[in-house]
């Protein structure tokens, strides 16, 4: 039986993976709260979900950071859970424990150790059942399967793309790290945890050119040559952010950004949920799951390759092994089609600047 639970006090929710993931979770959590207003919603992150949502407004009152756990909060093989955690979980007294992180297979048990009242999330074929799930299939936009699951619990309605409140705080690590943004600045973020996913550096560069504004290009430390290549390509300067900023301070920036440009990847839903306008490339596949769902102020380009450009290997049947090889799947996408899209957005900031 779906609809709301009674007299919901507590409520626990298991998202413990990266930036982009969480966001995409944001309407859920927010149509949870709003669903139970009085209750305290926990979220069963990591360690950079606490620092992040410290005091921030938003959905989430509590984060408890979990430690590496295979299949919860850790892709790595051989970390199980540690002794005395769900017990101490357990002591909480959750009424509602929610999965929004996966198939199920690692994540259910996890929940089912919780002894909410009620559990309910996602569960792909062979994952053990909750007390209330939806299934859990390929090719499904995130946001969308798990308001699913919040509808479960009679949770609904609200947005479908995600909101951060950009804080005081954040604003001033951006004042320390890089002192006042110039205006009309656009920025360009070129990596991408997978890089199949990434748009040549070269296309960047002409792209950041060709706006014909300030550019700033974003990047973590681990991606200080894809940064870097982009603003040694470039015929006009460029500031390079490699990071300088914590995901805080590079909200404040995106904040104060007229346009980012970017990969499919966590910073690109991160500029779109404090409201500034995206434009970036996306892999046919990955369109469909975590793509932005609206098309006012986000253009995302599709590339339609689905095969390895070198060996032909299929990359559309979601059980197929993944070939070795990591060559961009998105060059098909060329620097017209994104200054096409690049340019539309701008003219609407200008317009509405003047």
């Amino acid at each position: 039986m779906n609809g709301l639970v009674g007299d919901v006090r507590r409520i626990a929710v298991l998202r413990a993976n990266a930036l982009g993931d969480y966001l995409m979770a944001v309407p859920a959590l927010e149509a949870l709260k709003r669903a139970y207003p009085g209750a305290h919603l926990t979220l069963l992150g990591t360690a950079w979900h606490a620092a992040f949502l410290a005091g921030r407004p938003g959905p989430v009152d509590e984060v408890v950071a979990l430690p590496p756990i295979s299949g919860i909060s850790t892709r790595e093989t051989g970390h199980r859970a540690p002794d005395g955690l769900c017990e101490e979980l357990r002591a909480r007294e959750f009424d509602l424990a929610v999965q929004i992180h996966g198939g199920g297979r690692f994540s259910n048990p996890f929940i089912r150790r919780l002894a909410a009242r009620v559990s309910a999330g996602l569960r792909a074929p062979g994952a053990e059942r909750l007390d209330r799930w939806v299934p859990y299939t390929d090719y499904h936009h995130e946001t969308l399967r798990f308001l699913q699951v919040a509808a479960l619990v009679g949770a609904g309605g609200g947005g479908l793309e995600p909101r951060v409140a950009v804080t005081p705080a954040d604003r001033a690590e951006l004042a320390r790290a890089l002192g006042s943004p110039p205006p009309g600045l656009v920025a360009v973020h070129p990596g991408a945890t997978d890089p199949r996913r990434r748009w040549p550096v070269d296309r960047f560069a002409a792209v950041a050119d060709l706006t014909g504004r300030p550019v700033a290009v974003t990047g973590t430390r681990e991606e200080k040559d894809l940064v870097m290549g982009v603003v040694e390509a470039m015929r006009r300067p460029a500031i390079p952010v490699v990071g300088a900023l914590g995901i805080g301070g590079l909200a404040a920036l995106y904040e104060r950004c007229d346009l980012v440009i970017a990969n499919d990847t966590g910073p690109r839903h991160l500029a779109g949920a404090v409201g500034t306008p995206t434009v970036a490339v996306y892999w046919c596949g990955n369109l469909i799951q975590a793509g932005p769902l609206s098309r006012t102020a986000h253009r995302p380009l599709i590339s339609w390759t689905t095969a390895c450009p070198r060996c032909g290997a299929d990359g559309v049947d979601p059980a197929a092994e993944r070939c070795p090889h990591d060559e961009s799947w998105v060059r098909d996408v060329s620097v017209d089609m994104v200054m096409e899209q690049a340019r539309d957005l701008l003219s609407g900031r200008t317009e509405d600047q003047a």
